[in-house]
């Protein structure tokens, strides 16, 4: 079995409209939102051997408070992951090497969310719990999504992917904080 773990990233500051998309930084809430899936991940145990990263500053941002991973992850920043629909998504999740057992993803929404339901195909949608419930209602910034992955890589399809669980911030930031994290 394979482990992929889709992140989105964390939420991102507006403050100044002279920087281009690509180059806004993480705020505050995100800052502490992304702490938090960091400590969440370690808990768990969930550490990647390959990160695949939209090249943004907020997702390598988002990433920079994740690490260090307890084994050395191969992190790989790239472009064609900025703002990518689900199908390059896809795409960059077929190419993994098959000696990867867990690829950690950051990217961006709409794609994230909608790989994420393709991945866990129509019947795991309505076949699934409280987590999918969750995930199919929407993928707010810093959420984390892992999956269990049976095929090897480059089979990978709709339906190829069972959501193991779907943490959002919002939750682990419940008793830290009256302050809604979506």
């Amino acid at each position: 079995m394979r482990q992929l773990l889709l992140l989105r990233h964390a939420k991102s500051s507006w403050d100044d409209p002279a920087l281009s998309d690509h180059a806004r930084p993480l705020n505050a809430r995100g800052r502490r939102a992304a702490a938090a899936i960091a400590q969440a991940m370690r808990e768990l145990g969930l550490g990647p051997d390959l990160v695949l990263v939209s090249s943004a500053r907020r997702t390598l941002q988002t990433l920079e408070a994740l690490t260090p991973f307890e084994d050395a992850a191969l992190i790989e920043p790239m472009d064609a992951l900025y703002l990518a629909p689900w199908r390059r998504l896809l795409e960059a999740l077929q190419e993994v090497p098959e000696t990867v057992r867990s690829v950690l993803l950051i990217g961006h929404n709409p794609g994230l969310h909608e790989l994420a339901l393709v991945l866990a195909g129509p019947q795991g949608v309505s076949r699934g719990g409280a987590d999918m419930q969750r995930l199919a209602e929407g993928y707010p910034t810093g959420a984390l999504a892992e999956f269990t992955i049976a095929s090897p890589w480059r089979l990978l399809d709709s339906g190829g992917g069972r959501l193991v669980r779907f943490i959002q911030p919002r939750d682990l930031l419940a008793a830290d904080s009256t302050e809604t994290l979506s």
